[in-house]
């Protein structure tokens, strides 16, 4: 009988470990996701106090496991002057397949002014354009393994007070 028992033992953990291993061996990790961009760079909301911004990190993930993707130090400049720093929660990476990070940060308008910049300002807000620029580092860890995607996206967007 105890004989039994230590079979029936012997061939859980031998079924334990052969189901662990492969499960290892058979999911990528290899790859990292590629950063593909960001894209709706776009004021979301704008008046005399502040302004809103908002973008769409994109990537896409070729692993069979997900990760955790976070905005450590990613700086908002508004016409070279810098205005605001992302720093976000972890989002989580889905497994196989596209997806992106949205990205708001409402600045307020008088961290915009500055006497060096006071002219430049002053003529985007006659022509309604900005010179937003997104730059910075997004961190990707999964099982131990970290990779940083350096981030430097301009893009001139119009605006209505």
């Amino acid at each position: 009988m105890k004989i039994a028992i230590i079979i029936n033992v012997m061939l859980k953990r031998t079924l334990l470990f052969l189901l662990f291993f492969s499960l290892v061996f058979n999911c990528t990790v290899t790859e990292e996701p590629e950063f593909l961009g960001l894209d709706n760079i776009k004021v979301v909301d704008s008046n005399i106090k502040n302004i809103t911004l908002s973008a769409d990190a994109l990537f896409t993930n070729p692993n069979d496991v997900g990760g955790t993707l976070k905005t450590d130090n990613l700086k908002v400049y508004i016409n070279d002057t810098e205005v605001a720093t992302f720093v976000s929660e972890p989002f989580e990476v889905p497994s196989k397949e596209n997806f992106e990070i949205p990205l708001t940060v409402s600045i307020a308008t008088d961290s915009i002014i500055d006497r060096k910049s006071l002219g430049g300002l002053l003529g985007s807000l006659i022509s309604q354009n900005l010179k937003v620029q997104y730059k910075g580092d997004i961190k990707y860890k999964v099982l131990g393994y970290s990779s940083t995607y350096g981030v430097d996206e301009t893009q001139n967007i119009k605006i209505k007070l």
